[in-house]
């Protein structure tokens, strides 16, 4: 696992975007794996602004998102869906057909969960997977005791996950308290996986991402066994970590760094 810690919180999202327009320039017909959340706004921001001025194109790219909400239909605002129709992929130039999500109103969503892995390995996996983490370790709608073998399904999110998305909702709207999800041996079958973090919010997590003891108890330290994942944080996230010196002597400022 590579760790780099980089100067301040606005220096995190232009190098996980740089890295990931970098593998598409050399992989244009690559798979991504997406991630939602407020974490990922300026990156995908970011991926368009390099659309838009740079010429990245996106036309041969073929996207996953780790999860919906189970009950939400794609055109209800508060949906992955729309989320990201409206803040990505109507910016760049992605074949809306190859842009893949779980069909959160699907009539069985076990079933939905069970033929969503089926498109994500008819589609050769996923090649470049981009996650966040949750503040109680969770990847993707994994929530703590999830199984580190586990394949795409419905889970119950956990009290803090609703909290943290309540603001999300109106005060008077329901909030969904289940999702479809990618499962964490999906995740770990990716080629190459790049995970962003910051604020203090989010340091015991980390920590125990990457220090602590792979765990179901912090569903992303199974993290520590995947051979090409790279953790981008900023100084606040990066803060409980009890290697921290060593992490940024091997990376100064966040920096990839010729090892010899």
């Amino acid at each position: 696992m590579k760790v780099l810690i980089k100067n301040s919180e606005a220096l995190v999202f232009p190098d996980a975007a740089g890295r990931i327009a970098d593998h598409i320039t050399c992989h244009q017909t690559a798979t991504l794996g997406l991630a939602t959340g407020g974490t990922m706004t300026p990156v995908y921001q970011e991926l368009a602004r390099r659309h838009r001025e740079e010429a990245l194109s996106f036309a041969g790219i073929t996207t996953f998102n780790l999860d919906e909400y189970v009950g939400l239909s794609p055109d209800h605002p508060k949906s992955y869906r729309k989320d990201m129709n409206d803040r990505f992929f109507a910016h760049i130039d992605i074949d809306p057909q190859r842009t893949h999500l779980p069909a959160g109103d699907a009539p069985d969503p076990e079933a939905e969960a069970k033929a969503y892995e089926r498109r994500i390995d008819a589609a050769g996996g996923i090649d470049l997977q981009l996650l966040g983490i949750g503040i109680n370790g969770h990847i993707g709608f994994n929530e703590p005791s999830s199984s580190l073998g586990s394949s795409t399904r419905i889970k119950r999110l956990a009290p803090s996950t609703i909290e943290a998305n309540r603001r999300f909702f109106e005060r008077d709207e329901a909030m969904p308290t289940h999702a479809i999800t990618v499962g964490i041996q999906t995740i770990m079958r990716a080629d190459m996986i790049i995970l962003l973090a910051t604020g203090e919010r989010k340091a015991n997590a980390v920590a125990a991402m990457i220090e602590g003891p792979v765990s179901a108890l912090c569903p992303a330290s199974a993290l520590q066994f995947h051979p090409n994942t790279t953790v981008i944080l900023d100084p606040a996230a990066a803060s409980k970590l009890a290697l921290k010196d060593f992490y940024l002597a091997i990376h100064p400022r966040g920096e990839d760094q010729d090892l010899l």
